[in-house]
């Protein structure tokens, strides 16, 4: 059991890095997995995402710690536990986030990660149903789909943002982020294309990969402070240990890189202490900055027959399913995110930090469709001020961290959630909506002061699921920094994480495909190559966003 690379964790960034790693046939790479195979048909449809968020086979369902802002509520973090991690669960929804994101990384001391550092990544990676240009790719192994938002309720949201005053941008991953356009989406055929189906399914047959699926890690091997190999479990209950010629590299995501490194002391002295684990690295940095994107979702009767309820009956699934084995199109191609709008929440905001996404159908809490024509509309803030954390919860590896995610806990992010609000509001009062909006379902027109709006907040505030920067990217002085502008651990040698939790802040927007592109440009930074030369392509700001919301 002994390789060049081990990779901890097969999701978005671990398969990228187990197809670019053995690549050259010299390297012997070992994969682990702690879920099964991702062979489940529910994987492949992308209109059965919900029924995976609702079962844990392949999905981790981490409960949440109380939140105290949000009425001490446990709020649930879908994570990915099979090949491709999130990315075989997640809603695939396609979005890089906006240059500056990357600016801000780059000016936090992230030298090599500007926005014209990664836009070659971006374009390297994928391959867009939506043409070529100068920002975009089409040779890439991951098949991003452009939504062509034909559906009556996708073309009113577009037709009412401009309406409202919003601009419309004809690439939100492109030249101009901010304004009303469609969805991009990871699929590929009818089917969903997740990294595991990009880059770990042409690498599967390469002597020097090996894949082991149902292994959970227990703690990385270290020899002074170098990491050598690591302990896991089998599918049989074996201990074994793999060592590691040349690296670890960690991308068990923003719950389980920083859970892992706590496990085998690399973390904050004294939580390790309290843990009664021996300390091997004191980075007080590890399972602090959690950042997320809440999530509030408004919903209105639909006075049209043009919402997906009536396709959400036995008899209707069971056609659309036998259409989608026979042909691979129709309803069950789609995740029925067609129209997205990111836009700014109020004058003096440089650049957007709401996301408002309109779904054709409306859901309860359980993800049982209303039984009645409606839709809905989510409001998600993009740059949340409040931090959170993930801390041990005992010793045990199989027993889950803590996530307390302290939604809306800096007032600032009440104020700009419910601005998003009252944006929604003022957009479903556009002619577009005329004929098809009725009443307001949730949170109700009477719903209107800041405490009642609040209330609402606190009831019915979700995640978006994107939990990530617990082992933030920083420079060694950066006291609070896990890794360096390589990925290295501070400290620690052998070893880097490489997933959604080095991300100094979080990206505005969805974060499978930042997760995706920082995989690839490690790889080459690990192989030892020259990165792609940079893009230094200009990008659309308002020349008014300090006086003006749009």
């Amino acid at each position: 059991m002994e390789f060049d690379y081990i990779i901890i964790g097969a999701g978005s960034a671990g398969c990228v890095l187990a197809n670019r790693l053995s690549h050259d046939p010299s390297n012997r790479v070992l994969l682990l997995e702690a879920g099964p195979e991702d062979k489940a048909l529910s994987i492949k449809i992308p209109a059965a995402c919900l029924s995976n968020l609702k079962s844990t086979k392949h999905n981790w369902a981490f409960q949440g710690e109380a939140e105290p802002e949000l009425d001490g509520r446990q709020l649930q973090h879908d994570r990915g536990k099979t090949l491709g991690g999130s990315s075989s669960i997640n809603g695939m929804c396609f979005i890089r986030g906006n240059a500056l994101d990357y600016e801000g990384w780059r000016q936090a001391g992230c030298e090599g990660w500007s926005y014209s550092d990664v836009l070659p990544y971006f374009t390297r990676m994928e391959s867009y149903s939506g043409g070529a240009d100068e920002f975009r790719g089409t040779e890439g192994p991951l098949h991003v789909q452009r939504s062509e938002a034909t559906e009556p309720l996708a073309r009113a949201f577009l037709e009412a943002g401009a309406q409202a005053g919003y601009q419309t941008t004809d690439d939100i991953s492109g030249y101009c982020q901010e304004g009303f356009g469609v969805f991009d989406r990871t699929v590929f055929k009818g089917q969903r294309w997740s990294a595991s189906r990009a880059y770990l399914d042409p690498a599967r047959g390469r002597e020097n990969l090996t894949i082991v699926t149902r292994a959970l890690v227990h703690r990385l091997n270290l020899s002074g402070n170098r990491v050598t190999g690591v302990l896991y479990r089998d599918r049989h209950g074996a201990l074994v240990n793999a060592m590691a010629r040349k690296e670890v590299l960690l991308s068990a995501g923003a719950v389980g890189s920083p859970h892992l490194l706590m496990l085998s002391g690399i973390g904050p002295k004294s939580h390790l202490e309290a843990m009664g684990i021996a300390v091997k690295a004191d980075l007080p940095g590890v399972g602090q900055n959690l950042q997320d994107h809440p999530d509030f979702v408004l919903q209105f009767k639909c006075l049209q027959p043009v919402s997906l309820w009536p396709k959400t009956k036995p008899w209707a699934m069971v056609a659309a399913g036998l259409r989608w084995l026979v042909a691979g199109d129709g309803l069950c191609a789609s995740n029925h995110f067609d129209a997205v709008a990111c836009i700014r929440s109020e004058a003096g905001v440089e650049y957007p930090d709401l996301q408002l996404t309109i779904s054709p159908i409306a859901v309860d809490e359980n993800w049982s469709p209303l039984q009645e024509h409606a839709f809905q509309i989510h409001v998600g803030l993009m740059r949340a001020h409040s931090r959170g954390s993930i801390e041990l919860r005992s010793d045990d590896p199989a027993d889950p961290p803590r996530i307390l995610a302290n939604y809306l806990q800096d007032p600032r992010d009440r104020e700009l959630m419910r601005n998003g609000i009252r944006w929604v509001r003022e957009l479903v009062a556009q002619p577009a909506f005329s004929a098809l909006k009725g009443v307001e379902i949730f949170p109700g027109a009477q719903c209107q002061s800041e405490a009642e709006l609040d209330a609402k907040l606190n009831s019915h505030t979700s995640s978006q699921w994107h939990l990530s920067c617990t082992a933030r990217m920083g420079p060694e002085t950066d006291r609070l920094a896990v890794v360096d502008s390589d990925a290295k651990v501070h400290g620690v040698s052998g070893l880097r994480v490489v997933d959604a939790s080095i991300m100094p802040f979080v990206t505005n927007g969805n974060t499978n495909a930042p997760t995706i592109m920082l995989a690839e440009k490690l790889s080459d930074t690990i192989l030892g190559l020259a990165p792609l030369a940079p893009m230094d392509l200009p990008v659309w700001k308002s020349p008014n966003h300090k006086n003006a919301q749009r």
